[in-house]
């Protein structure tokens, strides 16, 4: 009977340590603020020099980032400081008011004009 025991907790184990290895091709999304096609070559560019970010794809209408990264050399939270480091907020990581303030008239998206601008 303990025989059995171990021998089920050493599948349970293996599973959870399994479980936890980081993964080569993981795919992650997040929203990220932006507002036009200058912001996505942007976002998608400060994602993509992350070390360790294999792809990455921003949607303009749904403020999307989709990213294939491999887990090993990176985490979600580098991608998200990249990207606030060019402009652009996260739900994670905020950019400052100073970069935020560099960016392209067309691109401050939490100006109330802008962002009518962008709709018609």
């Amino acid at each position: 009977m303990k025989k059995i025991i171990l021998f089920i907790g050493a599948v349970l184990m293996a599973t959870s340590i399994s479980a936890q290895k980081p993964k080569k091709n993981a795919k992650v999304s997040f929203e990220v603020d932006g507002i036009c096609g200058m912001c996505k070559k942007r976002i998608e560019k400060a994602a993509l020099n992350t070390k360790g970010v294999k792809f990455a794809s921003w949607d303009v209408k749904t403020h999307e980032l989709s990213l294939i990264i491999d887990e090993r050399k990176t985490t979600v939270l580098k991608v998200h400081e990249s990207v606030a480091a060019v402009g652009h907020s996260t739900k994670e990581v905020t950019t400052t008011p100073e970069v935020y303030n560099k960016l392209d008239p067309c691109c401050l998206y939490n100006d109330e004009q802008v962002i009518k601008d962008h709709q018609n």
